[in-house]
C-alpha cells in the first residue's frame, strides 16, 4: 500500500465564530504551533504514511502554504506536506485533495484538522483493519447517552444505544473507491458529513474499529480550553520487556542497532534485534499499549526484514505524543555465545543516540546461564528490559 493523508482545514468554524472567536479553530495555537500542524506531526510519526495533502480555505491558500513552509523550517516532519484549495462543502475539499494525490497512492487517510489529539497508534489500527472484504475503516466510540430521534419537538423513537457509535476521523479508504464514491455523490447531489457515508450509499462495506476517547473534535469556545496545557504533576512509571530469538537462522545478529561480528545467525521476521524488541515492549508497558506484536505483527509483510530501530522510533514517537518522558533504561542480555561483554559499551552508546537519553541513563548488562536452559545450550539469546519514565499531564 502507498498511503497518503488528506487533512481538512478549509472549514469556516461557523459555530466558533458565532460564539465570538475571530480565528478559525484549525489556526488556533496549541503548544506553539497551529492546531492543524499537530495532525501533520502525528501522521509523520507513522512509517506507513508517505505524505499529507492539506485542504485550506481557497482565499487563504497563499498565506497557508507560506505557513507550511515556516513550520517545516521550524520542525521538518520528514514527509511531503502540500496545500490545496478546499471547496464550499467538506466533501468538496476532500475531492480537491484526492485529485492532488500522487498517481501511485493506493490508500488514503481522511482527517479533520479540528481533531488534533489522535495518536499514531490509531493510524496503525486503521491500516491493520483494511482488507479486500472492507473498503473503508472508521474509528468510533460507543455512545454513553440514550439517543432519541425527534420530529420537530416530539420524540419519535429511542434508538438502541448498544448499536450506536460516535464516529471519528481519521478514516481509512482504498483511494480509487473513495474517489468513485465522491464522484457518484456529486452526480446524485448526495451530501455527507463524513466520507464513510458515501461508501455506505454505494453499498461498499465499511468496518468500525474502536476509536480513542481523547480524539475530541474542537467545535465550541468551551472546547478551546482543551488547547491550554494544564500543569499536572508527572507520574513515574515502569515497563518491563522480554524477548528471545533462536540461533541457526540466516539473519546476522544485531543488538541495540549494532551488528555483532562472528555471532550465530538468528531466526526472525524482522532483523531479530532481541534487545530492541524487549525495550519496545518495556516502553509500551509504560504507555499501557500492549506489546510489540500488537503494533508490528509478524503477519504483516511490511514488517519483514525491517530494522528494529524503525519499531523503536515509532514507539518513541508514540511516547512523545502521549507525553511520556523516558528517563532510564536497564537491559540484561543472556547468552552463552557470543561473548557480549566487549560490545556493551558500543551498544549502550548507540542506544543512547537512538533514544536521546544521556549515556549515563542507559545500562547494558550481559551474562550467561552457566550452561543451563536453551541459552546455556547455545540454542538462542534473550533480553530483559526495564524502562523508567514520567507520564505528564494525565
Amino acid at each position: 500500500m502507498k498511503i497518503w493523508s488528506v487533512l481538512l482545514a478549509a472549514g469556516k468554524s461557523s459555530r466558533l465564530q458565532n460564539q465570538g472567536s475571530l480565528l478559525k479553530k484549525q489556526f488556533h495555537s496549541y503548544s506553539g504551533v497551529p492546531v492543524f500542524w499537530h495532525s501533520v506531526q502525528t501522521f509523520a510519526r507513522s512509517a506507513r504514511v508517505e505524505g499529507v495533502i492539506i485542504a485550506f480555505p481557497a482565499d487563504e491558500l497563499k498565506w497557508c502554504t507560506a505557513e507550511i513552509d515556516r513550520l517545516i523550517d521550524i520542525q521538518d516532519p520528514g514527509i511531503p506536506v502540500l496545500g490545496v484549495s478546499g471547496g464550499l462543502l467538506r466533501q468538496d475539499s476532500v475531492l480537491c485533495a484526492l485529485r492532488a494525490l500522487p498517481a501511485d497512492c493506493t490508500h488514503v487517510l481522511v482527517h479533520d484538522a479540528a481533531r488534533p489529539f489522535f495518536s499514531a497508534g490509531l493510524i496503525h489500527s486503521l491500516i491493520q483493519a483494511i482488507s479486500k472484504d472492507w473498503q473503508g475503516i472508521v474509528p468510533g466510540i460507543a455512545c454513553k447517552d440514550t439517543i432519541k430521534e425527534k420530529d420537530n419537538d416530539r420524540v419519535a423513537r429511542t434508538l438502541p444505544r448498544e448499536r450506536l457509535i460516535s464516529v471519528q476521523t481519521p478514516q481509512f479508504f482504498n483511494k480509487d473507491i473513495l474517489m468513485h464514491a465522491h464522484l457518484e455523490a456529486g452526480k446524485q447531489s448526495f451530501t455527507a458529513t463524513d466520507d464513510a457515508s458515501m461508501l455506505e450509499m454505494l453499498n461498499y462495506k465499511v468496518r468500525a474499529i474502536p476509536g480513542e476517547e481523547k480524539n475530541i473534535k474542537i467545535t465550541t469556545v468551551e472546547d478551546l480550553r482543551l488547547l491550554v496545557d494544564e500543569k499536572k504533576p508527572a507520574i513515574p512509571c515502569t515497563g518491563f520487556g522480554y524477548d528471545v530469538h533462536r540461533y541457526g537462522g540466516s539473519r546476522p545478529m544485531v543488538l541495540g542497532g549494532q551488528p555483532i561480528p562472528g555471532a550465530p545467525g538468528i531466526f526472525a521476521h524482522s532483523d531479530g534485534d532481541v534487545l530492541i524488541h524487549a525495550l519496545v515492549d518495556a516502553i509500551l508497558g509504560c504507555l499501557g499499549r500492549g506489546d510489540i506484536g500488537d503494533l508490528f505483527p509478524d503477519s504483516d509483510p511490511a514488517n519483514e526484514n525491517l530494522s528494529s530501530t524503525v519499531f523503536l522510533s515509532e514507539v518513541l514517537a508514540l511516547a512523545r505524543a502521549e507525553r511520556l518522558e523516558l528517563t532510564h533504561i536497564d537491559i540484561t542480555l543472556v547468552a552463552q555465545i557470543p561473548k557480549l561483554s566487549p560490545h556493551k559499551k558500543s551498544i549502550a552508546s548507540n542506544l543512547a543516540g537512538l533514544t536521546g537519553l544521556d549515556p549515563g541513563r542507559v545500562n547494558i548488562k550481559a551474562t550467561t546461564e552457566e550452561g543451563l536452559g536453551f541459552t546455556g545450550s547455545k540454542q538462542g539469546i534473550k533480553a530483559l528490559a526495564i524502562a523508567s519514565a514520567l507520564r505528564h499531564g494525565i
